[in-house]
């Protein structure tokens, strides 16, 4: 498990693009038969993928969390975005259609990940964080995960949010977790940009072609910076940053958020005349 520590609005605003590709971006998340995390101490928030092919993959035993397994001290959300798979966890199974949402709660001690198909796998993207309290594990499709149709084509940011994790859905001790479609023709997510220092955040691009890429914005907003992102990769974004991306054709994303306060809504809005 890869380890990366917290940066400050200063340090940042210094970095290139090499430094800051290293510390923020998360290029290689899923990789065939192997389970990638990386823990983030903005809120100590995992951010992982699994893609089983010929074998399944079991949630290791990270001697970095100093814990007898996993989630003894987590709760865990898992988002499919690849083929038909399997998770089971503490006896129960849950196939997962693609864009499928499982939640696992504190005290799971063994999750397994399964591909129906080695010809089609299914894709896990992972979140964890910290949880002080258990919750019922559940199993969402993305018609039940409260669809909202949002944005304008005249503002190219036509598009459905689905919240899988959070108060009026699967309930969790803080993690909350969704994922956004845009509509064909729309490239633009999350603009107006905002920021919400109460949590962070951490984003999974999917579903857009290889040969198109995604320009992600963070950064304060009067000292914004951007990342050149490919499909599958994630980013971390820290609480005093914005998050918003524009991409060179349609695409989707996950978005997942971690920290003091559990409201989705909660967010402090940056008018686009103070971006710089």
């Amino acid at each position: 498990m890869e380890i990366r520590f917290q940066h400050s609005p200063e340090e940042t605003a210094r970095m290139g693009t090499k430094d800051l590709r290293k510390h923020f971006l998360i290029e290689n998340l899923l990789r065939p038969d192997e389970i990638t995390l990386v823990y983030s101490h903005y809120d100590r928030m995992i951010i992982g993928g699994a893609q089983p092919v010929s074998k399944a993959l079991t949630l290791p035993k990270e001697e970095e969390l100093k814990a007898e397994y996993f989630l003894q001290r987590r709760e865990l959300g898992i988002i499919n975005v690849g083929g038909e798979g399997i998770v089971e966890a503490d006896g129960n199974t849950y196939s997962m259609a693609k864009q499928d949402c499982v939640y696992l709660g504190k005290g799971t001690k063994s999750v397994t990940f399964k591909s129906k198909s080695a010809d089609q796998p299914a894709l896990f993207y992972l979140l964890s964080a910290p949880a002080h309290q258990t919750y019922p594990p559940a199993h969402y499709t993305k018609e039940q995960a409260s669809p909202t149709n949002t944005g304008d084509k005249l503002t190219a940011n036509e598009r459905t949010i689905y919240k899988y994790i959070h108060e009026q859905g699967i309930q969790s001790a803080q993690l909350v977790m969704g994922l956004t479609i845009l509509a064909p023709g729309s490239v633009w997510n999350t603009m107006p940009a905002h920021t919400h220092t109460r949590r962070m955040e951490a984003y999974f691009y999917f579903d857009l072609n290889s040969d198109q890429r995604v320009m992600h914005f963070m950064g304060e907003p009067s000292e914004s910076r951007h990342l050149v992102v490919s499909t599958n990769q994630a980013l971390i974004s820290p609480p005093w940053s914005i998050h918003s991306g524009c991409g060179t054709s349609n695409y989707a994303f996950i978005w997942g958020m971690a920290g003091e306060n559990y409201t989705y809504t909660d967010m402090d809005p940056v008018p686009l005349s103070q971006l710089q």
